[in-house]
């Protein structure tokens, strides 16, 4: 297995939850990371907390994934500082929901441009940089990318289509030795369901719940397979979970 030492690394919504939780993990395997996300206090605080455990390779820039000239600023920034990008991981994502016929365009436009466009954009500009040495990207997707809760059609959607982003990216990659990677989380204590309670759709009381760190296990995995592997998709979650079955 190969390891992070001094590789560049971009992890998008890196402010907190998920995020937050693979650039910790991930700056302690030595690697150079860059954190973005719209909200600028989170990522001075999220830089702050990572850099008092001793792990100096950590930076943020402030960005907006549906703004194109933001995200090529990102990568920009990246390369300046420190010449490549080896790993993108795109985190960045939101969560609305209501009964379909009670979905605003609002709610709809924000989840797709945020969780569909905003893959694609930094997905697209990651290859840039990576065709000529290849890299590995991880979308952060969703087991609403399989199997739906009721009330959620926007974030359902958005992320069926990061899975549909996935493997194209994969096909296109190929010949560069990009790989391009979809790992799907279960339910997960986070910031914005810190109640245990879901975050979309109907409210079903309590939930069993995985730590976030589970999941940046798991991104490490496969940030660190050999050159001309790609572990495709990958689903962590609890073991009671319903959701094998459930619906």
């Amino acid at each position: 297995m190969n390891n992070l030492e001094n590789k560049v690394v971009i992890i998008t919504g890196g402010g907190t939850g998920i995020g937050k939780a693979i650039a910790k993990l991930f700056c302690s395997e030595n690697a150079k990371v860059i954190i973005a996300s719209r909200n600028q206090e989170n990522l001075i605080n999220a830089v702050n907390e990572i850099r008092q455990t001793g792990n100096e390779k950590i930076d943020y820039y402030k960005t907006d994934v549906t703004n194109t000239e933001d995200v090529a600023n990102l990568f920009s920034f990246a390369f300046n500082r420190h010449g490549s990008v080896d790993v993108l991981v795109n985190n960045s994502g939101v969560m609305d929901g209501n009964p379909i016929d009670q979905v605003s365009d609002e709610q709809w436009d924000n989840v797709i441009s945020v969780n569909v466009t905003g893959t694609f954009k930094c997905t697209r500009e990651g290859f840039k940089y990576m065709k000529s040495k290849g890299g590995k990207i991880i979308n952060i997707g969703s087991i609403a990318g399989e199997s739906p809760r009721m009330f959620s059609s926007p974030y359902t959607t958005s992320k069926h289509a990061v899975r549909g982003l996935t493997k194209s990216a994969a096909l296109d990659g190929r010949e560069y030795g990009i790989s391009v990677s979809c790992l799907n989380p279960g339910n997960t204590m986070v910031e914005r369901r810190a109640d245990g309670r879901s975050g979309t759709g109907k409210d079903q009381g309590p939930e069993i719940l995985i730590n976030a760190n589970d999941i940046a296990r798991t991104a490490l995995l496969m940030a660190t397979l050999p050159e001309g592997t790609n572990m495709l998709d990958a689903t962590v979650l609890p073991i009671k979970q319903e959701f094998i079955g459930r619906g």
